[in-house]
């Protein structure tokens, strides 16, 4: 997988505690990696990090990105040949309740990322990850591509378009040039699904929660249609771009969309009609019922153009919805329904993707 790049590897990874920094962390687990993680807190209740016990098994700190002399004083001492920084308050309802803390999480933690690599200058392939947030969501019916206008309506947009111009510049001011030995690429996703979220305000978290006590749950914008896609999808193009950047300075200071096929856009009440049949309900109308209520603004569309990856790394996407959905329901049906060891189950969960890839011929499986 990933030709061994990561195998023996020092990888560090921000925001491990995280749901995809998680999925990714057991995934480097799984490639022989060593990982050191750095994020503040365990950002939930439940913990996929804590039910995984992965404190046990890699190099942990409990630091603030926005402390810039721990960055610089962690980095320089690890000497990470990767770095994946995922680091950032992500819900879009916080960033209303307080744009401060998204606005110093998501722009400042990111400069902080970028000042500590410029310090140490060791030899190091650096993916920052940002979001499909970051671009000024016009309502397209097209797919957005990498050198579309960075921007967004709410605070968590725009948080991440000017974390796109932070990297943009530290980029062209520090990093380009012949003596820095950084290399950087930056990786946007969507919205992902999967076992062990447990953040507040998604909506799979909300009807995984309700449905393992047998509730029903509100869900507000049933016809947003979003490019649904299981965690792993972009933590494969995550760990792609790793790999590819590692061998090729071209793709030095490029930026990445990393999305679903097509197909899988679908609309909020399709997914949960889809999410709920795992679960057995005799009748989709006690999973869910429909409120009007929104209380922020929210994009009705929100799609990647993917073809850049496509062309420049032969990444695309490896699941179909139904596997999308297969994947997430089966993993919280078994973490509230059976003993089963969660971590085994997440180690078979990627070892199931991989294989899928595998017979698909997908590059990155070699």
């Amino acid at each position: 997988m990933f030709n061994n790049i990561y195998r023996d590897k020092k990888v560090l990874v921000t925001g491990h505690t995280g749901f995809k920094g998680t999925w990714l962390t057991t995934w480097l687990l799984k490639l022989g990696a060593e990982v050191v993680g750095i994020s503040k807190d365990i950002p939930t209740n439940p913990s996929m990090f804590e039910e995984l016990m992965l404190e046990n098994k890699i190099k942990h700190y409990q630091e603030d990105i926005r402390d810039l002399s721990k960055m610089i004083e962690i980095i320089s001492s690890e000497e990470p040949e990767f770095l994946f920084h995922l680091a950032a308050q992500p819900i879009v309802s916080t960033s209303y309740n307080d744009p401060i803390e998204t606005i110093s999480s998501n722009v400042m933690g990111t400069a902080n990322i970028l000042e500590a690599l410029k310090t140490s200058n060791h030899k190091c392939s650096a993916i920052i990850i940002t979001s499909d947030k970051a671009y000024d969501n016009v309502e397209q019916v097209w797919g957005y591509k990498e050198d579309d206008k960075m921007g967004g309506k709410d605070i968590y947009s725009g948080s991440k378009g000017a974390a796109e111009l932070i990297i943009k510049s530290y980029y062209h001011s520090f990093l380009k040039n012949k003596d820095s030995n950084i290399k950087l690429a930056i990786g946007r996703a969507g919205n992902v699904i999967g076992g062990g979220d447990w953040a507040q305000d998604r909506i799979v978290v909300d009807c995984m929660e309700a449905w393992s006590e047998k509730k029903s749950v509100e869900i507000r914008s049933p016809d947003a249609t979003r490019p649904w896609q299981h965690v792993l999808e972009p933590l494969s193009g995550y760990l792609n771009l790793g790999q590819e950047l590692y061998v090729k300075d071209s793709l030095h200071g490029e930026a990445f969309n990393f999305g679903p096929r097509a197909e899988q856009n679908h609309t909020v009440k399709q997914l949960l009609e889809d999410l709920s049949a795992y679960w057995h309900f005799t009748n989709v109308n006690e999973a869910f019922s429909i409120t009007d209520n929104i209380p922020f603004h929210e994009a009705g569309l929100l799609k990647l153009n993917c073809d850049k990856a496509l062309f420049f790394m032969k990444w695309q996407a490896n699941l179909e919805y139904k596997d999308t959905i297969r994947f997430t329901s089966e993993w919280y049906y078994d973490f509230y329904n059976s003993d089963k060891n969660i971590f085994d189950k997440t180690l078979e969960q990627i070892s199931e993707y991989e294989n899928m890839a595998k017979s698909k011929e997908l590059v990155w499986t070699e």
